[in-house]
């Protein structure tokens, strides 16, 4: 009977020595946890308040066309061939006829807005076709030399250059044709 009672004693006691973990339950969360988890809320309020009033950002036209973008043309291009085009950038200057039968751009003289990645464009392709017409004129006539070519067909477009484009003289200088 003693063990029994021992026995008894035992487990009466034996839970009451042995206590359950105490579980406390928040139902918020310190500053820092909130930092840690990325709750910032005045910077989200300030974030919020400044979506509700947006601003122009101010861009300059170079930045413009360092990201891509294209200003809009002053004249619209509607109808003009690559012809009339290129007879704009001869008057404003963009571009010039050069002495060796090319067209070269001169940016530092352009008149009336600037050079655009379109017209550079074109000047790239009008300068392929050039040497690609010299090119077959060489086959139609294997006899001439390019040079000679070259210049005879230079002297004719030389002709029907639009007035006040920009030329190169024979001496390297540069100015607008006469007419």
């Amino acid at each position: 009977m003693k063990t029994r009672a021992l026995l008894l004693w035992a487990a009466l006691v034996a839970p009451g020595c042995i206590s359950a973990p105490e579980i406390v339950m928040v139902d918020r969360a310190t500053a820092l946890e909130e930092q840690a988890s990325g709750s910032f809320k005045d910077v989200e309020q300030r974030l919020a308040r400044a979506g509700m009033n947006p601003t122009p950002v101010p861009l300059t036209p170079n930045q413009l066309e360092e990201l891509g973008i294209q200003p809009t043309p002053l004249v619209e291009n509607l109808g003009k061939t690559q012809a009339d085009r290129v007879d704009e950038l001869l008057r404003r200057h963009c571009v010039g006829e050069g002495k060796d039968g090319l067209l070269v751009e001169s940016r530092r003289r352009c008149r009336a807005g600037r050079l655009t990645a379109d017209d550079v464009a074109l000047v790239e392709r009008v300068n392929r076709s050039r040497l690609q017409l010299w090119k077959w004129m060489r086959t139609q006539r294997p006899d001439a030399s390019e040079e000679s070519l070259r210049q005879s067909w230079h002297k004719v477009h030389a002709e029907g250059v639009v007035c006040g484009g920009q030329v190169e003289a024979a001496d390297g200088t540069w100015g607008e044709k006469k007419c």
